[in-house]
């Protein structure tokens, strides 16, 4: 049975990497709660052009359904996508997305018996991460994280800033050796990426991996390019 999966959006930089998973999720027909941080917020105005109220969350402010009419002009225009190439996926989705406000500790993921397959807080702030380490829980995005903790289960944070100093790598240190896995967005070249989309997907895909979601997002290491 394919159980529900948390997405968090925070600070940072790569908002892509966020509608890209949603899109992928929603279209596998899972169900995603999804929380985002106000800095979430303002990485998703900056980098995409889009606007959206998390007091008043409309799920349709989100382009992730494949339809070039849904597709934001900024994002089609970042990935390097006509409008006839507009489409994610294929298929329509057939999951759901639930909001949660980030101050929400009434949301479902804010407690250990709400069963999830996964969480993942893409991108993953520095600030996030240092409150995952020391288990702060100021808001629902770092008490959800928690309780993926505790619980054994999944947990992926995508931190995206460079250089590192001693104190952000040692709070990384301290979520993986309680279980998260760090997964930063570090795309590979060698699966034969030639654009922005192809770079999104590899990430994306590994996302995936970590979350038992089967894909076809990027070729894999030892498989053959197909052939026209």
């Amino acid at each position: 049975m394919k159980r529900s999966l948390v997405v968090a959006i925070t600070g940072g930089s790569g908002a892509i990497y966020a509608l890209r998973l949603l899109e992928v999720l929603l279209a596998d027909g899972r169900d995603v709660h999804l929380s985002i941080s106000p800095a979430g917020q303002e990485v998703i105005r900056t980098e995409l052009g889009i606007t959206l109220d998390l007091e008043k969350f409309d799920p349709a402010a989100l382009p992730l359904s494949p339809s070039e009419q849904s597709c934001h002009p900024q994002v089609a225009e970042l990935l390097g996508i006509s409008g006839e190439q507009v489409s994610f996926v294929p298929t329509k989705p057939t999951g759901r997305l639930h909001y949660f406000h980030y101050r929400d500790f009434r949301a479902p993921m804010a407690s250990g018996s709400f069963l999830t397959d996964g969480m993942v807080i893409c991108p993953c702030s520095g600030g996030t991460i240092s409150a995952v380490a020391h288990a702060t829980s100021s808001n629902l995005i770092q008490r959800a994280a928690d309780v993926h903790l505790k619980e054994r289960r999944r947990l992926v944070l995508v931190p995206r800033e460079t250089p590192l100093s001693t104190i952000q790598l040692d709070n990384m240190k301290r979520c993986a050796e309680a279980g998260a896995t760090i997964l930063p967005a570090m795309p590979g070249f060698y699966h034969g990426a030639r654009t922005v989309r192809d770079l999104v997907d590899f990430i994306v895909a590994r996302l995936c991996d970590q979350l038992g979601v089967e894909h076809s997002l990027m070729r894999r290491w030892g498989e053959a390019e197909p052939t026209e």
